[in-house]
């Protein structure tokens, strides 16, 4: 549900909550609230769990701007209204690629509202190389082509993009021709979106999960993790990529519950 600027978003209650403390779960780029499913499925046996669209992705509001900041003060609004609703003073916040930036960038706007966070597969740093720039091109080939159907599309960024797993990703959000996601606006922010502002320590505990078989976290980003999230651990699930959440869930669960207490 949404109604004006506000951010599409679901919320589940469980019957019997173990806490009242909410967790929302923040997608990455390409992705909607759909993304994180296989974890708030299982989380909202425990937790209120609110699920979001991020500006420019499934059908929340458009804009022209991906500035972090601005994307955090998006989650932020949904969150103190969902706050009140839910008679909770703070949140967990769950994200993954650039929704794990999102979680980073709210503990330096609001960090009373904020409990835990727990961020997949990033690190708080620019990144220099353009991971996307295949993914791109085959997006825009489906697009200029004008075909219809998800077979069609396929069969187009098979051109450019050789991993299955990525390309059925990518058609979650392919719908009678069009796209769910804002792609000229991502193409046009892709540097604000891998880059990275530092922000002031956060005192707060925080779980940094890595794929074993990613490169998105690694050795050279503990002191830039360390220097801005002073309590952080680390957890590595072995033989995931980028998408460790998709590959390894129970794993991810596993290391989840056990930074929340609800093994």
């Amino acid at each position: 549900m949404k109604s004006n600027n506000q951010l599409n978003y679901h919320l589940h209650k469980p019957e019997n909550p173990l806490s009242s403390t909410p967790i929302i779960l923040i997608h990455g780029l390409f992705g909607d609230l759909n993304n994180l499913g296989i974890l708030g499925r299982d989380l909202q046996q425990y937790y209120p769990v609110i699920q979001i669209d991020v500006r420019n992705h499934g059908i929340s509001p458009r804009s022209e701007n991906m500035d972090y900041r601005d994307m955090a003060q998006d989650v932020l609004a949904l969150l103190n209204k969902l706050l009140d609703e839910l008679n909770a003073p703070k949140a967990i916040i769950i994200g993954h690629s650039m929704g794990g930036k999102i979680a980073m960038s709210m503990t330096a706007i609001a960090p009373e509202r904020i409990e835990k966070i727990v961020v997949i597969d990033i690190a708080p740093v620019a990144y220099q190389v353009r991971q996307h720039d295949g993914i791109f091109t085959a997006l825009n080939k489906v697009t200029e082509a004008g075909v219809q159907t998800r077979q069609a599309a396929t069969d187009i960024m098979r051109q450019n993009i050789q991993e299955d797993g990525v390309i059925q990703f990518l058609l979650k959000s392919f719908r009678q021709g069009e796209w769910k996601f804002n792609l000229p606006v991502l193409q046009k922010e892709y540097e604000k979106i891998i880059g990275w502002e530092t922000i002031p320590a956060w005192h707060k505990p925080a779980l940094f999960i890595r794929g074993g078989n990613s490169d998105y976290i690694t050795e050279e980003y503990r002191q830039d993790i360390i220097r801005q999230f002073p309590k952080a651990n680390a957890w590595v699930i072995a033989g995931a990529g980028h998408w460790v959440h998709a590959e390894k869930p129970e794993a991810v669960l596993r290391a989840i519950h056990r930074f929340l207490g609800t093994e």
